[in-house]
């Protein structure tokens, strides 16, 4: 498949595909017994494509035309309602409940722009983990180094895959510590987490209200724009910056905690890059991140959101995963008042952050630690488990729990693991951010060819 949405479109425009053949392609990939289609995927919907597929190249030949995503095959999250389907969340615990009444608002949105929705991916159950393995579905491999079989990272873990492997040009996951970013940053891709209240969160399956946002994975930063148009009802016309009116602020305290060597040499090596092609970068620290572990130390916002929903679910505990229970009922601990703290101190974080006045207009820091590590050796031992886990959600959740935006670009060197550089906004900064992701996207990819 096509590497972004602008050649797939100039493509479908020159007659060279058509987005039927766009459809096929996409299912024969996710249908190959030697691919990872069967972990990537819970749910095909191969003959709903074909169908839109066909609608969209008869649409195309009318001169009509949705969406820069029209007739383009899309994942999505196995947290969004599909109208007459039981939501299912990566559980088997689930697959009693009622079916959604209709789809998701995204959902209706995505079928609205003509997007081509070949399936339901994977995804840690319940959202709640940063590593995305799955004991119910299977968990499928990174694209790197897939002989030794790495985590996709989550909870959105088939979304990247969907992606990488070429059976969608962009899918659509949730975040609420790191969802999308995590997962993206760790195969190599580009993945957005907007501002939570700019993308509907109707017909999503919750992990913490405060905090899910739903998000885009996909190759490049302009496809990930274009999906945010969509998913927003907005309209986004790239408009790449000028580096040199770039000013990029490196908080040195937290976020460079513990970086793996790789992590450590990509992350300089394009913040010289960066330096070197224009842009300011500064380095300064970040007060409000002690406050944020300090918070999550306790549990975190998510823990007695999630126990309560699940609490009022009626499903049975014993029947999830083990490593995802115990994070759910450690919400139970937590006290109304102590939740409610959270509460405030987050309150008053975000308008500290976002009235602050620092001489930087974006934040830069490496999206996660830690390259991807094996499967097969988190499955051994329960601690190192916990332990990636908290690596893999330390730097990208403060964003969520400062309401802001954030971007994730590749940038290690090709053949290399992959590497996230985070590009990070205050909230409703979204456009400027991906513009400005624009601009550093061409200089890392231009150093890189």
């Amino acid at each position: 498949m096509t590497e972004s949405i602008h050649i797939a479109n100039q493509q479908l425009q020159r007659k060279e595909t058509s987005s039927l053949a766009l459809a096929q392609s996409a299912l024969g990939r996710l249908s190959d017994p030697a691919g990872e289609g069967s972990r990537t995927f819970t749910r095909v919907y191969a003959s709903q494509a074909l169908s839109a597929a066909k609608e969209a190249d008869a649409r195309r030949k009318s001169g009509a035309q949705c969406s820069p995503i029209d007739g383009l095959p899309i994942s999505i999250k196995d947290l969004f309602d599909v109208a007459g389907e039981v939501t299912t969340a990566g559980s088997s615990v689930l697959q009693t409940q009622p079916p959604a009444p209709a789809d998701a608002e995204v959902v209706a949105r995505l079928k609205g722009a003509g997007a081509v929705i070949v399936g339901k991916t994977n995804m840690s159950e319940f959202a709640f983990t940063g590593v995305g393995m799955n004991p119910h579905f299977g968990t499928p491999a990174n694209p790197y180094d897939r002989s030794r079989r790495r985590i996709p990272g989550g909870s959105s873990s088939g979304a990247p895959v969907s992606v990488a492997d070429g059976i969608a040009m962009a899918a659509i996951g949730t975040d609420t510590g790191g969802s999308v970013r995590i997962p993206a940053a760790l195969c190599g891709l580009v993945g957005f987490k907007p501002t939570q209240r700019r993308i509907p969160r109707d017909g999503v399956f919750p992990l913490s209200p405060t905090l899910d946002s739903v998000g885009p994975i996909a190759r490049t930063v302009s496809c990930c724009a274009a999906v945010d148009a969509v998913l927003a009802g907005e309209r986004y016309q790239p408009k790449p910056v000028e580096l040199r009116s770039l000013s990029l602020a490196i908080p040195r305290n937290y976020f460079l905690d513990d970086l793996q060597a790789e992590i450590a040499r990509a992350f300089e090596s394009a913040v010289r890059k960066l330096s070197m092609a224009g842009a300011h970068v500064n380095d300064m620290v970040m007060p409000e991140v002690e406050q944020i572990a300090e918070v999550n130390s306790r549990g975190g916002i998510s823990a007695p959101e999630a126990y309560a929903f699940h609490r009022r679910l009626g499903a049975e505990f014993s029947q999830y995963d083990p490593l995802v229970r115990e994070r759910i009922l450690r919400g139970k601990e937590i006290s109304a008042a102590d939740y409610l703290d959270m509460l405030n101190t987050r309150e008053l974080l975000i308008r500290n952050f976002n009235a602050s006045r620092s001489d930087w207009m974006f934040l830069l820091c490496p999206t996660v630690p830690i390259v991807a590590p094996e499967i097969a050796v988190l499955e051994q031992s329960p601690e190192l488990y916990r332990r990636t886990n908290r690596l893999l959600l330390r730097n990208p959740s403060v964003v969520n729990f400062l309401d802001g935006c954030a971007l994730t670009i590749p940038c290690h060197e090709p053949g290399s693991a992959p590497v996230g550089l985070m590009l990070i906004g205050r909230a409703m900064e979204d456009l400027r951010v991906l513009n400005a992701g624009l601009a550093v996207e061409d200089i890392l990819a231009r150093d890189s060819n």
